[in-house]
């Protein structure tokens, strides 16, 4: 007997080939009806047996295509008894933030098999894709997710291509960027002065499409190959790319750049070809094959391959390696025979380029030639970054391929009110959150560059369109300085908005409880907080904490003892400063010189202004104090002869260390350098008063620098851990976040996580969302949610 559903499903389910998959399945199992678009999802209406519909509602989950996430399926019945008599896809309402605007996504095998077949009419094409992969977000204006909304609206399809665009069977169907050489985007070469450049090889030769880029693209492997710097327009920015093999080419990339020290982003042609260079897991391989095709960072094999030019990860045990994500990269590493450097094309600090012109005006004089297309980009973004922490995936930099997918907010968020959150002023996202949902956007980068302050605004103007809603509430960061602070007050204040304040560890804190799934009225947790600085409740610098906090409100239980920052903002890019703080602070500068007179640190020191240091030290002139375990991570790096003088790029120091810990073997029979945890009028503090002793007497009598590092990784993980655990104990509870920056570290990570695990505590690290200040936003949104009255 004939049932008949309406059968509701939520997720991101828009703009992925579900409507025509939908279609498909329902052709398959005979039946009829109706599917359709709309501002919660797909809508399904659906007559067959009872059997076949319980079928068809299991399958449209186990066999959804590959960028869907189905989130639910809903079903009722439906009053209407008489079946249609086939089934059929119906224009599509309105969209809203619930749907979601799909990632960009890496090409897929079958418009990859098109790519290499000499017979398909896509052939070298370099903007092949279906509505399973390619560009979404990077072009995109407006809503709805229309051709008309993208910058494929200067591209009217051919008939071959509108034949597939308006088949439900075909995969093309309804993808808004389908083109081909005919009537799509087109590419070509051009020198620095802006002469386009005959490719040298086929010049005026096409293939059977009718189809030359892929000449171009060959010319620019030939030159890559000849060690010229190739600027490469992709699909979510232009990158800069050499042979990274060639050390002469790397060299002149870095000094033209002018980004001497932070190593530079790699892609390979495939696995096999990463695997010469970098050690490949299980994990790894999911990762770095996903849709999101992000950069991976990969433990060097060792030895290591002395081909790759040293200067692509300098004083650094992994390579951040990623595989071609679009059909111009995989025709361009097959005709290489070594992976390549793709770094953002950009001065140091300065974000990416995302125009032509743009790109010719400010890389004139860094790149020597131009490979680019007329397909605009309308949001930059940066290639994403992840890393496998204790076997599970951890995102770094969340951009290409994961923003501005919408995140499933837990229990308890479905306030109808809509909060903007503006993040921190370093490593800049937004987010806006409202009815269970929550986007945040991709990394926008550090606010001190202008160029960055004018994609932070313009990213919320197209975050409010794709959320349908202009904000009620707008949530900052507590720090008085920060231009995202600033702005959300003026924002505020012509807008007649509320405000929200928010403690930049707290944010820390409930972004990691989001990606843990708990619910909006969770009972306190431990929190720790370890990153390079935050504006703390107190006013004062905060960096090393723990939190007894929910989404409603915190305090601060724990914290590494406060330290001198000598000359403020200095410190952060002169780590030599934090170590003579903490020798200023624990006494044992006054017998520095006598007692450690032959190691390094103590006439580097020497010919520094220590009495005018010391002042500045003792009466807090420019010096405030700080709990930050980033800073105490420098002044331990620089102790060790790391980036003393000064780092050329945020956490240089910190990593450098990381990288000598992980050269050291643990024998298993390691002890911790001492420490002392202390209560200071209630607060606990964790003392570095016998450390600094210990370990200038241990690198005076073996200076063993490797394992020095790992044991300074060791006392910190210890010192945590004892302290929650204590914590735990007094106030009842079992479960415990780990976030910030240093999180990141995930030597220490893993060595607190292991710790606390043995010690019946479950811990926490965030895999979707950044712990850094990447994540800073979500955080704010949850906490400023969760506190409306």
């Amino acid at each position: 007997m004939s049932q008949a559903e309406v059968i509701r499903v939520t997720g991101t389910v828009q703009g992925v080939g579900f409507r025509p998959f939908v279609w498909q399945l329902a052709a398959q199992l005979n039946i009829t009806g109706d599917v359709n678009n709309d501002g919660q999802g797909v809508l399904i209406h659906a007559w067959a047996s009872q059997a076949t519909l319980d079928t068809f509602a299991q399958r449209l989950k186990s066999e959804a295509p590959p960028l869907a996430v189905v989130d639910s399926i809903t079903r009722s019945p439906l009053s209407q008894l008489s079946p249609p008599a086939g089934f059929s896809i119906v224009a599509s309402k309105h969209s809203q933030a619930a749907t979601g605007v799909v990632a960009d996504a890496a090409t897929c095998p079958a418009c990859l098999s098109e790519v290499f077949d000499p017979a398909n009419r896509r052939y070298g094409y370099p903007f092949t894709n279906c509505t399973h992969c390619g560009p979404r977000f990077s072009i995109i204006k407006r809503i709805p997710y229309d051709r008309a909304n993208t910058s494929m609206a200067a591209f009217t399809q051919c008939p071959s291509c509108q034949s597939e665009y308006s088949n439900p069977a075909d995969r093309r169907f309804h993808a808004q960027p389908n083109a081909c050489a005919q009537c799509g985007p087109q590419l070509w070469l051009e020198d620095n002065l802006g002469n386009k450049m005959g490719d040298g090889i086929g010049d005026g030769i096409e293939d059977n499409s009718g189809n030359t880029n892929h000449h171009a693209i060959d010319r620019a492997a030939q030159l890559i190959q000849q060690g010229y710097i190739v600027a490469i327009k992709g699909i979510g920015g232009i990158h800069l790319a050499v042979d990274a093999c060639n050390s002469q080419a790397v060299d002149k990339l870095r000094a033209r750049k002018q980004r001497y020290g932070k190593p530079l982003a790699l892609m390979a042609r495939d696995e096999a070809q990463i695997r010469q260079y970098a050690e490949l897991s299980p994990q790894h391989s999911q990762a770095i094959a996903s849709p999101a095709a992000p950069i991976v960072l990969l433990p060097q094999i060792q030895p290591a391959n002395t081909a790759l030019a040293l200067g692509v990860a300098p004083n650094q045990n992994q390579l951040g390696f990623m595989l071609p994500y679009s059909p111009l990269h995989h025709w361009l590493l097959r005709k290489l025979n070594s992976p390549i450097v793709l770094t953002s094309g950009n001065r140091s600090d300065e974000p990416q380029c995302i125009g032509n012109q743009e790109a010719l005006e400010r890389l004139a004089d860094i790149a020597d030639y131009f490979l680019l297309h007329n397909r605009d980009i309308i949001n930059r973004l940066d290639d994403s970054v992840v890393q496998i922490m204790g076997g599970k995936q951890t995102v770094m930099r969340r951009a290409r391929g994961f923003a501005p997918q919408p995140i499933k907010l837990p229990p308890g968020f479905n306030a109808p009110k809509t909060v903007l959150a503006l993040g921190a002023d370093l490593k800049n996202t937004v987010c806006f959150a409202k009815d269970g949902h929550a986007l945040l956007s991709q990394h926008i980068g550090d606010l001190e560059n202008p160029s960055a302050q004018l994609d932070f605004r313009h990213t919320i103007e197209l975050l409010a369109q794709l959320f349908q809603s202009q904000p009620d509430i707008i949530a900052t960061d507590k720090h008085p300085n920060y231009l995202s602070a600033a702005f959300g007050v003026q924002q505020a204040a012509e807008k007649n908005l509320d405000t929200f304040a928010v403690q930049h560890h707290h944010a820390h804190i409930a972004a990691a409880m989001i990606d843990a799934g708990l619910p909006a009225n969770s009972e306190p947790l431990l929190g720790i907080a370890l990153d390079g600085l935050g504006f703390g409740d107190d006013g004062s610098f905060w960096g090393g904490e723990i939190l007894l906090a929910n989404y409603q409100k915190s305090l601060r239980v724990a914290r590494l003892q406060p330290v001198s920052m000598l000359g403020g903002n200095v410190a952060m890019r002169e780590p030599w400063r934090n170590t003579l703080a903490h020798l200023f602070a624990s006494g044992v500068w006054q017998t520095l010189a006598k007692g450690y007179k032959e190691l390094s640190i103590t006439e580097f020191l020497s010919d520094k202004p220590i009495a005018i240091l010391q002042k500045m030290a003792a009466q807090q002139l420019n010096s405030p104090a700080s709990s930050s375990a980033g800073r105490l991570f420098d002044a331990v790096a620089a102790l060790l002869n790391l980036c003393r003088e000064q780092q050329t790029y945020e956490g240089q120091a910190a990593t450098q260390l990381q990288t000598l810990a992980e050269e050291y073997r643990p024998t298993g029979s390691e002890r911790s350098l001492p420490f002392d945890i202390l209560n200071t009028s209630g607060l606990m503090e964790i003392s570095w008063q016998r450390f600094w002793p210990e370990i200038l007497q241990r690198l005076k009598t073996h200076s063993n620098l490797p394992q020095l590092a790992w044991l300074f990784h060791l006392t910190l993980a210890q010192a945590v851990t004892r302290s929650t655990t204590q914590l735990a104990q007094q106030h009842r509870v079992q479960t415990v976040m780990l976030s910030g920056g240093v999180a990141h570290n995930r030597l220490l990570s893993e060595m607190i996580i292991q710790r606390l695990d043995s010690n019946n505590l479950h811990c926490h690290i965030a895999g979707n969302i950044p712990s850094n200040d990447g994540g800073i936003a979500l955080g704010q949104a949850a906490i400023a949610l969760a506190n409306l009255k």
